[in-house]
């Protein structure tokens, strides 16, 4: 048994190895989830459901994860997150795509595996919703909860109709019957009704169950033709109800181990034509147990004491059984590996104990080995003897003929008479029929073995000759024929075989051992000495079909004969093809009703019926291509007139010239081993064989030697793209090369030139560089320069400032001395003055006025001179301050002597001059002196300033003049 833990994988592999079921519990994987958190723990699976092909599932866990599982294609994804549990799930039967789930918050949504998106949200309950039914046609949807059931439209995802109830009476279950239109409600109070699904109109309602065997019913489960009801609950025993009755028809107790059912569901077979026999039983133990309804035998059971199952779900197909366990992981089980016992083929049932007399017979003297109950291998009592049931004996001493009986209980007898009333069979019984008419033996384990040896080599480019745009057909077609070489070497190298199964392999391509087997009896039956003439058309059973149609329409043979038409053309493609070219599928299906029923000669009886009903068309026919295209494409004719001609010609052929006469009557294949197939010219199918083989050997060797020669033509290729790329990756190398090269050069032009330039630029920097040093160096220098000269023009200022004060002290000094001895003279005049009044006022009065006269006009005299010595005075002041001044600026010291020596002269000077004005102007007036000593106060400042203004012009040009003013000499 293989394990897969989906973990937090969102897609994988279901399986990864091929999976083998063991016999004994069937189980093809147990898939878990569990979470690789910090804490693992195991999500438990909660619902599990089928879709429409069966070879696909859905699982929901309890945290809202919903997986799609492909057991076709080994496949699981997840496909979305709900984040609460699911209650419910179904697959929506008309978008393939969609699913309904049922959400722990009463809510239905529709998503689709595809998209993964959210297509519809649907509310309206207000209590969990445990079932979700889906109408066969898939428009419709019933969702179930424990108070109310609701319609729903699919295509508008909108409530069309609820159904409301009282509290006191709950519902169980609400469902739609199979292939159907129709409702059922099943209730608490085990009342059972049926509603119309468009107009809810109440067909019928169950009778109550007898006293007896009253259970209160739980759960339910019906039959794919919607026939049988099976109901159970709280106890062992189950109710079967004819729904076509409306009564029940069968109470089956199950063992006394069983106290509860939990879950019911019927095991779909694909020949039951939907009446399924077979049901599985789960218990209150956790054990579902699979019983015939008809025979009430155990047939086998999944799970266990230890590995209980909570529910199960089983495919549309019958192929497979999902159950979700008690532990919360999820079982798929192999239905045919379950019953693997079922279908081996049974011990044999007579023994011949002892040979006795005819005389002696008698009831008590022939016995029969039996088994009952479970299948199992027959219990030895302690003689070592096996159990056995006497068989009853005719008056006669002959066992009743039972050549018209058949397997299932069916009657060909009957089945003939229902024919011929019908001219058809039901299509929903039509394989359930052909099986029990063929009398399949079912060979599991010899169909394996044949397909396990693999697609024969006649087989393998089958799709090139037929090319069938269906792969699963293709590959149906491919093993059964390749089973059917395998089981005969003729079938090999038989060239319409493919013709002749096609038809059947594409009316049981889901069941290749039914395909297989259905061939086979045909081959065996109707297909007899077909093969004597091999490789040629069989030409003893055309020439059967040529004297029969000779008897009948010699007209229309003779036809045949002026054209050159012969049985080949007329009768051969219609056996090879088995009728398939010239019918549709309803044609071929009732026309085959009425061969698998009779002898294998109505199949020859077909041939000439069909040309017999066809001679008006083919007596028009002049042309051989006319009679070929005739009797490989559909015509218009009617089938069910063919069908007569052959029960007509069946009739009335005489019987010398019957094919029954020449034909086996029908021989069902063997149980366990089919049988050996060798009605055919042995050598000279050996010898094809063995030139085949020859052929073959000869092609596999031509075929090595052509390998071989294009191994070595594909190393020299090889070889060749090799030395050309290596001849080509050389000429790139060398150009790369050659361009890096160049590369090379460029760059160092280019390091060259910006070498070239980085000297250039160094140089312009150093030349740059001394500039600015220079002009550093310079303005530097000026900067001293500057200093200095704002240095001296302090000190200068500095000894201007105290030459200025010295002056300015020296000369308020002398004018102040000037003042004092003007004032003294002044003083000494006017007293002298007041002495010669006072002397000459004794003279004469008359002269009084020619000396005031002559005073006046000296007084005049004198008051310019005085001006004009004062301007003269004042002009040398000036000059010399002047010259003092230059001289200062060229040299101080030279300049201060020759001041000082000047001052020395002009003082000297001056009083000489003053005192020779004094001695000369004795005779001035007091007033004259009064004025001249105001004017002399204003003069001496309008000077003072006259003279800063000057030296601070001078000080500015004495940088520049180099020559000396000449001091003016007074």
């Amino acid at each position: 048994m293989q394990s897969t833990d989906l973990g937090n994988k969102e897609s994988g592999k279901i399986w990864h190895r091929k999976p083998s079921p063991a016999t004994r519990d069937g189980i093809i994987v147990n898939i878990i989830h569990s979470t690789s958190d910090y804490h693992p723990k195991v999500l438990r699976f909660l619902n599990v459901a089928f879709d429409g092909s069966g070879d696909c599932l859905i699982a929901g866990d309890h945290q809202g994860n919903i997986y799609v599982f492909d057991l076709h294609g080994n496949r699981f994804n997840l496909v979305q997150r709900t984040a609460q549990a699911c209650t419910a799930l179904a697959f929506n039967l008309r978008r393939k795509s969609e699913f309904l789930v049922a959400l722990a918050d009463y809510s239905i949504k529709c998503f689709d595996t595809v998209t993964k998106e959210l297509v519809s949200w649907m509310r309206g309950h207000e209590s969990s919703v445990f079932s979700i039914s889906v109408h066969a046609s898939g428009r419709y949807a019933i969702t179930t909860s424990s108070d109310t059931a609701q319609l729903w439209d699919l295509d508008t995802f909108q409530r069309k109709r609820k159904l409301n109830i009282r509290q006191s009476v709950g519902i169980q279950k609400v469902f739609f019957l199979p292939l159907s239109n129709t409702i059922i409600s099943c209730f608490k109070d085990n009342s059972i009704f049926a509603w119309e699904c468009d107009t809810l109109f109440c067909k019928y309602q169950l009778p109550a169950p007898p006293e007896s065997s009253s259970i209160l019913y739980k759960v339910f489960a019906v039959t794919r033709d919607g026939r049988i009801l099976a109901a159970g609950g709280k106890s062992n025993h189950l109710h079967l109800w004819c729904l076509e009755a409306t009564q029940l028809f069968r109470i089956i107790q199950m063992p006394t181990k069983v106290r509860a059912i939990r879950h019911l569901e019927f095991l779909p077979d694909s020949f039951d034509a939907g009446s399924n026999q077979v049901l599985g039983v789960l218990s209150q133990d956790g054990i579902m147990r699979f019983v015939n309804i008809q025979t009430c035998k155990l047939l086998f059971e999944i799970g266990s004491l230890d590995e209980g199952i909570s529910s199960s779900v089983i495919s549309p197909h019958g192929r497979y059984i999902a159950s979700v366990m008690e532990n919360g992981s999820l079982n798929i089980y192999s239905v045919q590996a379950l019953t693997h016992e079922i279908n081996k083929p049974p011990p044999p049932l007579v023994k011949v104990i002892e040979d006795l007399p005819k005389n002696k017979l008698s009831s008590s003297d022939l016995k029969m080995k039996i088994t009952s109950g479970r299948v199992q291998q027959p219990a030895k009592s302690r003689e070592g003897k096996i159990q056995t049931r006497i068989l009853k004996q005719d008056l006669m001493g002959n066992f009743e003929n039972k050549e018209n009986e058949l397997s299932d209980g069916l009657n060909k007898k009957r089945l003939q008479i229902l024919l011929k009333g019908y001219g058809e069979y039901p299509t929903k019984y039509r394989m359930f029929i052909w099986r029990s008419l063929l009398q399949l033996p079912e060979n599991h384990t010899a169909f394996s073995s044949l397909i396990d040896k693999g697609t024969h080599v006649a087989f393998l480019n089958l799709q090139k000759k037929y090319p069938i745009k269906s792969r699963k057909l293709l590959r149906v077609l491919q093993r059964t024929l390749s089973a059917l070489a395998h089981w005969s070497a003729i079938f090999s190298d038989t060239p319409y075989l493919p013709l002749l199964a096609f038809p059947f392999v594409k009316l049981f391509q889901n069941n290749q051992l039914i395909c297989f087997e259905v061939v086979a009896t045909l081959i065996i039956n109707w297909c007899q000495y077909w093969f004597e003439y091999f490789p040629n058309p069989p030409i003893n059973i055309l020439s059967m079909i040529e004297n029969v149609l000779a008897f009948h329409d010699k007209e229309l043979l003779q036809h045949f004969i002026d054209h050159d038409v012969t049985s080949q053309l007329y009768a051969w493609p219609l056996l090879e093809t088995v009728f398939s070219e010239v019918l549709t599928r309803e044609e071929w299906l009732k026309l085959f009703d009425n061969i698998f029923s009779n002898h294998p000669s109505f199949l020859l009886m077909t041939v000439v019926a069909y040309n017999i009903c066809s001679r008006s068309p083919l007596l028009h026919c002049t042309l051989k291509d006319d009679f070929e295209y005739f009797f490989h494409h559909r015509n218009n004719l009617d089938i069910s007139v063919v069908i007569r001609e052959v029960y007509h010609l069946m009739e009335i052929t005489p019987a010398h010239i019957h094919p029954e006469s020449e034909l086996e009557v029908f021989v069902a294949l063997t149980k366990g081993q089919y049988p050996v197939f060798n009605q055919y010219p042995k050598f000279i199918v050996d010898y094809q064989t063995q030139e085949r083989e020859r052929i073959r050997n000869d092609e596999l060797d031509y075929l090595r030697e052509r390998q071989t020669v294009e191994d070595m033509q594909a190393e020299v290729d090889q070889q060749r793209v090799k030395d050309e790329a290596w001849y080509q990756k050389q000429e790139l190398l060398r150009k790369a090369e050659e361009t890096r090269r160049e590369m090379l050069l460029q760059e160092e032009e280019k390091i060259v030139e910006q070498r070239q330039r980085l000297a250039a630029v160094k140089r312009e920097l150093k030349i740059k560089e001394i500039q600015l040093q220079d002009a550093a160096r310079r303005r530097f220098l000026k900067l001293q320069q500057d200093q200095r000269e704002m240095e001296l023009q302090r000190l200068d200022d500095e000894i201007e400032r105290k030459n200025l004060t010295k002056n300015q002290e020296a000369v308020a000094k002398a004018i102040q001395e000037d003042a004092d001895a003007y004032r003294r003279k002044v003083d000494l005049e006017d007293h002298m003055f007041h002495k010669v009044i006072e002397a000459d006022q004794t003279q004469s009065r008359e002269t009084q006025k020619w000396k005031e006269a002559e005073e006046k006009d000296f007084h005049l005299k004198s008051e310019k001179k005085a001006s004009a010595l004062s301007d003269a005075s004042r002009k040398w002041f000036l000059k010399q301050e002047m010259s003092a001044a230059l001289e200062h600026a060229e040299n101080p010291f030279i300049q201060e002597a020759r001041r000082l020596q000047n001052e020395q002269v002009a003082s000297s000077c001056f009083p000489r001059t003053s005192r020779l004005n004094d001695i000369s102007e004795m005779g001035s007036s007091a007033q004259i002196s009064l004025n001249r000593k105001t004017e002399w106060d204003g003069m001496e400042q309008n000077l003072i300033k006259k003279v800063r203004n000057l030296r601070q012009r001078l000080t500015a040009q004495a940088r520049n003049r180099c020559q000396t003013p000449h001091l003016l000499a007074t």
